[in-house]
């Protein structure tokens, strides 16, 4: 196997030891259940009819109601297996790497959803170019990405030198509680939408968005505790939305 191989490999099957507690803690967590789902969700909008692509589904497929045709991938075997648990045996799920080709023919999809998962690849022009390339003209890419601003804030709160122009390589040891060996590649705002241009999509809508209405209830401590936000504007710096148009 090729460097560059062995790379996608690990990369793909890095949730694999993980999955099930990092699934558990998503089920119910502020920043999945409550806030990037429903904000997909509401992206997406009517969805009945459409044959929809969730790239980098993980555990929790967006679509598992609405009346779609949805095609569920991603790298970490393990974590589509729970994901069939969820969305029974009509779905199609594939174990597929975003950083290589999709396997799917040209126009196949009305829409993309890429929810958190573009922030794992260092080159986003082949997975861009690619999930244009699959959709029908006129489709959308629903990405979710964290947010460059809360990610650069985050280490220069814990005192860490980093440069935010640079796109620049971040690991992760701890995920869920349990020892991991996660990569991230964080990058500014103007090289994510230069980007998006570059793949020849149109941005049609950003977004930064509140959480669904009752997370103030389930996470009352947060909402409440006195170094977060404007408690008169729920909302808080995590993700990024963005709406592509190919």
């Amino acid at each position: 196997m090729s460097n560059d191989a062995h790379q996608v490999s690990r990369r793909a099957a890095a949730y694999d030891p993980i999955a099930q507690a990092y699934a558990t803690e998503n089920a119910t967590s502020l920043l999945n259940e409550y806030y990037n789902r429903p904000a997909i969700r509401q992206l997406l909008g009517d969805v009945a009819g459409k044959r929809i692509l969730d790239a980098g589904c993980g555990s929790g497929p967006t679509l598992v109601e609405g009346g779609a045709t949805a095609v569920d991938i991603d790298g970490s075997r393990a974590l589509l297996d729970i994901a069939r648990d969820r969305v029974g045996h009509d779905t199609e799920l594939r174990v597929t790497d975003l950083a290589e080709p999709l396997p799917f023919e040209d126009a196949t999809f009305d829409d993309v959803d890429c929810s958190l998962a573009l922030h794992y690849l260092e080159d986003w022009q082949l997975p861009l170019t690619e999930m244009r390339r699959v959709l029908k003209p006129g489709g959308r890419a629903i990405i979710s990405v964290e947010h460059p601003f809360a990610i650069w804030f985050a280490a220069e709160h814990e005192g860490k030198e980093t440069n935010y122009f640079e796109t620049r390589e971040r690991r992760e040891t701890d995920m869920a509680g349990h020892a991991a060996d996660i990569t991230f590649w964080d990058r500014s705002l103007s090289t994510m939408l230069q980007s998006f241009l570059n793949a020849g999509f149109h941005i049609i809508h950003v977004d930064e968005p509140g959480p669904a209405p009752e997370a103030q209830q389930q996470f009352p401590d947060f909402f409440q505790n006195e170094d977060s936000p404007d408690r008169d504007d729920p909302r808080f710096l995590a993700f990024l939305f963005v709406v592509l148009q190919a």
